[in-house]
């Protein structure tokens, strides 16, 4: 049944993945595409009882890649953005006498219309998917040292702009609303699932009664000749409850990098570097 339900939901965002993907290919003539690479630093808390009862907390770097473009779709008014996340850390139990490394890639499709347009102020909401893999490993576990973590999600999120002078504020909200995830049972092991293929209850249909996620991002964006810096906040929480087994995964970042702006057609660089303008405010 979990495993119908799984496939179920994996057919329908493979389609909102398709849908929201032949939108990029129908840019309108001379809309931007802002695109921004970041790397981030900052702090790791990770409890996987699975693994171990004890909560875990060090050192987290991050490779965070955005893309985001206007489409013809809704009159031209839909966006599309495209986030791509490498994230890693190494993390110590209480007394510092044993390590856990996680190491993640998510990806993120989203489509957003706009709500309030306000002279510097604008407002947007929007949908999309987001798939996860990744994993955990405790050095100190002889049997079962290491846990999967994979997700596929539809999502909701909020994003917001406020342009002050040069300077260009953001802030994006983004939460789990359904989706599927991956968790064995306490003492199930690997080989058991994999190889014996003893893998009952192992996908769970996810809802936020034992699922729970929040991306907070917030980010300021200052020109400088024709590339623009940004820095700023990403916050990433989940959290899983299945098999009387707990995830949670928080981490705070600093992130600071570059964005550009290039046209869809032949990716020239705008001689203008008001890309909110180009993108967000038309």
């Amino acid at each position: 049944m979990m495993r119908r339900c799984f496939v179920a939901i994996l057919l329908v965002l493979c389609v909102a993945n398709a849908a929201l993907g032949q939108s990029e290919q129908k840019l309108a003539a001379k809309k931007a595409v802002n695109q921004g690479t970041l790397f981030g630093v900052g702090s790791m808390i990770l409890t996987d009882t699975y693994l171990s009862p004890l909560e875990y907390n060090g050192l987290s770097l991050s490779l965070f890649y955005e893309r985001l473009n206007a489409t013809s779709l809704f009159n031209n008014k839909m966006l599309l953005q495209q986030q791509v996340l490498l994230q890693g850390a190494s993390t110590d139990n209480p007394i510092s006498n044993a390590k856990t490394y996680y190491g993640n890639i998510d990806y993120h499709l989203h489509g957003f219309y706009p709500i309030l347009n306000a002279n510097s102020f604008r407002l947007l909401g929007g949908a999309g998917t987001e798939l996860s893999i990744g994993g955990v490993y405790n050095i100190r576990n002889s049997n079962n040292p290491a846990q999967l973590k994979t997700s596929i999600n539809l999502n909701a999120s909020l994003m917001a702009f406020y342009k002050w002078k040069q300077l260009t504020l953001r802030w994006q909200i983004t939460t789990p609303l359904m989706g599927a995830f991956f968790s064995p049972g306490y003492g199930q092991s690997y080989y058991e699932i994999f190889v014996l293929g003893n893998d009952s209850g192992t996908i769970h249909f996810a809802t936020p009664s034992n699922q729970r996620g929040l991306r907070n991002y917030i980010t300021a964006d200052y020109p400088i000749g024709k590339v623009t810096l940004r820095a700023g906040y990403l916050r990433n929480y989940y959290r899983t409850k299945a098999n009387n087994l707990i995830t949670s995964i928080s981490s705070h970042q600093f992130v600071i990098g570059l964005a550009f702006e290039s046209l869809s057609f032949g990716r020239r660089d705008l001689l203008n570097n008001d890309w909110l303008k180009s993108v967000y405010n038309e």
